[in-house]
């Protein structure tokens, strides 16, 4: 019987998966723009992907009911962020094991500066990486198909633009990239914040006063000073 690794994503199998994800992913940064960039990631020790445009990242990883990196806080707690705050948003299998996916989803939605990306990947339910999941027993790491994600996400002002399958539809040993295809085990998911515009408010006319009269009319004599 194959050895067992105790951390899923530090298996091989997820090794060669990242590393497909992050090939696929890397065209996408280069059009992104901003001062901070946020990846939550369920992998600990996942350096966040170059993006020249990008001033800075912020790592953040899911640990049990923590968030650890360069920040620690409680899973169940909003993110400690500002709203708007960043240009680009990495959920790198996060939502695989976070305890409460949807409100992680609005936490990012939250975050994220209208108009910027957010970019998300995961296993595919429908793919031979589930199999794998519950023969190896992985505690708390349920999958989440694009299409309820993206469900989910349209709720918090964010519109899908792409959902990519990517990786082998089934594990492999093999540590490099695979292209995969329409059947990959893996998905790259896409979305933009759309914003809605403030409804416009007809403003009613108002009156102007009349400016008062400061010259002499024409043929006006000024009086004489006493």
């Amino acid at each position: 019987m194959a050895q067992r690794d105790q951390d899923i994503y530090a298996s091989k199998p997820m090794r060669g998966l990242l590393a497909a994800e992050a090939q696929a992913l890397a065209p996408k940064l280069q059009r992104c723009i901003g001062s901070y960039a946020l990846q939550v990631s369920a992998v600990a020790y996942d350096l966040p992907p170059a993006s020249p445009m990008l001033d800075r990242w912020v790592h953040l990883h899911l640990d049990g009911s923590r968030c650890a990196g360069d920040l620690h806080t409680r899973i169940d707690e909003p993110l400690p962020f500002l709203d708007d705050a960043f240009g680009l948003v990495l959920l790198s299998h996060a939502v695989e094991v976070s305890p409460e996916p949807q409100v992680l989803l609005r936490e990012a939605a939250r975050v994220l500066a209208p108009g910027g990306m957010l970019a998300l990947t995961g296993m595919h339910p429908a793919s031979g990486w589930l199999p794998w999941l519950l023969w190896r027993g992985g505690p708390g790491v349920n999958l989440e198909s694009p299409l309820r994600i993206g469900h989910w996400l349209r709720g918090s002002e964010l519109e899908v633009e792409r959902v990519q399958r990517v990786g082998p539809l089934w594990p492999s040993s093999a540590v490099v990239p695979h292209q995969g295809g329409p059947l990959g085990g893996g998905y790259l998911l896409i979305a933009r914040k759309r914003r809605q515009a403030t409804a416009p408010i007809r403003l009613r006319p108002r009156a102007i006063a009349p400016a008062p009269v400061t010259s002499l009319a024409p043929g006006a004599r000024r009086s004489a000073a006493a």
